[in-house]
């Protein structure tokens, strides 16, 4: 299958090779998607949690407010999980308690419990954005050469050489490179196994040269000496989320935005009670009394539905106890400004550090 390399430019300005990472739950929305779209980086609506309509009317609603190109985000199809009653028992039983704190019933826990993947796909074909990304796993084939077909750019995520070179066989575009710093879900394929652990510096050099496809890094990249390094290492762009987390178009709750600024990166833990995947995000109450308590956490993505609840009543009540408050290692640097601003202080930031660098070298 023919390799793109060259066209991975195509979607930043020269100097500043960014992706807003999709941050699906809350934080991406129209507004910033485009914003960081007409500043000339490239944008991502996250839609693995939404339905066909809705990826739909947010897709129109970025047109509406840049002409750039963006992309949409899937998660690779998976099948739900089936469940025991012993399972739902131990998850309802360990959580009672804090479902009587803003009074909410048990909850009913029953498939699906996640989106059609296969009508996402259909209505993100209709639309034909500039760029297809997914994480957790690969894509079908078919739906590969279907995407490319329609001349979408597609982008898989990796957290390891291995899946990397899964992506690369599988014929994608272009390869997100996850660190064990990303904030959010790891995009690790097999959604039992272990975090293998691997930060982006050591991922970049593992694939270099050795995956030859465009690889864009992920993980802790917070600022234009981050960007630079990771560029130097190897790496064709970048990817980032936890640095848009604060900016005024983000969908950041108000409880969220405050643990936010409060944060430092050492607050930050992976962890699987929110979701049943691996993610990392700012420690804090449920984080910390469920973690003694795997025997009552319902696999991806039960546990993801079997917790919206609960994260939805700690939202309105104003507090981060029961938030899954994503974040990535770097969140003690967190900016809060416009999305515009913030890209051109990291293309300025970039170009600095590129200068200092050449300057050394004469």
């Amino acid at each position: 299958m023919m390799i793109r390399k060259s066209t991975l430019s195509q979607f930043f300005r020269s100097e500043l090779p960014l992706i807003l990472a999709p941050m699906a739950g809350g934080p991406t929305t129209p507004e910033l998607v485009a914003a960081v779209c007409n500043a000339g980086a490239l944008g991502s609506l996250a839609a693995p949690y939404l339905q066909p309509e809705a990826i739909e009317k947010q897709t129109q609603a970025i047109h509406a407010l840049t002409e750039k190109p963006f992309a949409i985000n899937l998660f690779a199809p998976s099948i739900d999980p089936a469940l025991t009653k012993e399972q739902i028992s131990r998850a309802v039983e360990q959580t009672r308690s804090y479902r009587q704190e803003f009074g909410l019933p048990d909850p009913k826990v029953m498939a699906p419990f996640s989106e059609n993947y296969e009508e996402q796909f259909a209505m993100v074909m209709k639309l034909k954005p500039a760029v297809l990304s997914f994480t957790f796993g690969l894509l079908p084939q078919k739906h590969i050469h279907e995407a490319r077909a329609l001349g979408i750019y597609v982008i898989g995520t990796a957290t390891t050489f291995e899946e990397a070179q899964q992506l690369e066989n599988a014929g994608v575009d272009a390869i997100v490179l996850q660190g064990v710093e990303a904030g959010g879900h790891r995009g690790i394929f097999d959604v039992t196994a272990s975090e293998p652990g691997i930060g982006i510096m050591d991922l970049i050099k593992k694939c270099t040269g050795r995956i030859q496809l465009p690889l864009i890094a992920a993980g802790g990249l917070m600022t234009g000496s981050d960007i630079a390094k990771a560029l130097t290492a190897g790496a064709d762009a970048v990817q980032l989320g936890t640095a848009f987390l604060l900016c005024e178009e983000a969908g950041t709750s108000h409880p969220y935005r405050q643990r936010l600024e409060k944060s430092q990166g050492a607050d930050t833990e992976l962890t699987r009670v929110f979701s049943g995947r691996i993610a990392r995000g700012i420690k804090n109450r449920f984080m910390s009394e469920m973690q003694p308590h795997p025997e009552a956490i319902l696999p991806f993505p039960a546990q993801n539905v079997f917790t919206r609840d609960l994260r939805k009543a700690s939202a309105d009540k104003g507090s981060a106890d029961f938030l899954s408050l994503w974040a990535g290692t770097g969140v003690g640097q967190l900016r809060a400004m416009k999305a515009a601003d913030l890209v051109e202080v990291l293309a300025a930031e970039l170009k600095s550090c590129v200068s200092n660098i050449q300057q050394s070298k004469r």
